[in-house]
């Protein structure tokens, strides 16, 4: 499967998921504040050693985790806006199109969830649509914040995140907005059409969570337990 782009959400997964296999399934998460240089590339070499899907580490590393994944097959994430939401169009394109300049496969967008929430619609999928569009073919998967809006906003940013144009749908950009659940991804797999995959992410601590997740409908899970999840290691101290 290409880069930037697996698991394709149209394909089913594995029918039995073991603590091996889900690893192809984890967006290995190191997005702190103060990680070093070793801990990018520790993180990249955890990446490859487990053969998780994607590694997902802060911009300013993105160029470094490109030269020591390259020719790995772990795609490498990183995230634009996040974890607000709140920065202009103009600063989510600049932003997106620097970090597939250093060599990101994908990105996850914050959204504007103040224009979400007071019906600007038309603004809110075009900013997700800007970004989209500046960095086509690059995956974009949005981080939707369900906890934070009323079922009618759930509705409406679903809708427009598909209209504009994005790779995956996200339940939260973090545990710090609400731990993903089973219902969360049955209900976004439920709102989207099988070419838009479905990311869980906050607080997947264990392999019985994230089974229940992938179980339920989810693609992809973003989490910073991805050793522990496998039985590779601990769970790491945040709320990722």
């Amino acid at each position: 499967m290409d880069i930037g782009k697996s698991p394709d959400p149209v394909e089913r997964r594995q029918p039995l998921l073991t603590q091996t296999n889900v690893a192809g399934y984890i967006q290995h998460t190191l997005i702190e504040p103060g990680v070093t240089r070793d801990d990018i590339v520790a993180h990249c070499e955890a990446g490859v050693r487990y053969a998780f899907n994607a590694v997902m580490i802060p911009g300013c590393w993105v160029g470094l985790a490109r030269e020591v994944l390259r020719g790995s097959g772990v795609a490498v994430g990183s995230a634009v806006d996040f974890p607000l939401g709140i920065m202009s169009t103009a600063g989510k394109v600049a932003e997106a199109e620097a970090l597939v300049q250093a060599g990101a496969d994908q990105l996850d967008l914050g959204v504007q969830i103040g224009w979400l929430r007071s019906g600007l619609l038309d603004e809110f999928r075009a900013d997700i649509a800007a970004v989209v569009a500046a960095v086509s073919p690059t995956p974009i998967k949005v981080m939707l914040e369900l906890p934070l809006l009323t079922p009618t906003q759930r509705d409406d940013a679903v809708r427009l995140s598909v209209e504009a144009g994005v790779a995956y749908v996200k339940n939260a950009s973090s545990g710090a907005i609400g731990v993903a659940t089973p219902e969360q991804m049955r209900y976004l797999r439920a709102h989207t059409p099988r070419t838009v995959g479905v990311k869980a992410s906050g607080g997947i601590k264990t392999f019985e969570q994230a089974v229940a997740l992938l179980e339920s409908g989810a693609d992809l899970l973003g989490t910073s337990a991805g050793l522990a999840i496998i039985g590779a290691g601990n769970a790491t101290v945040g709320s990722y």
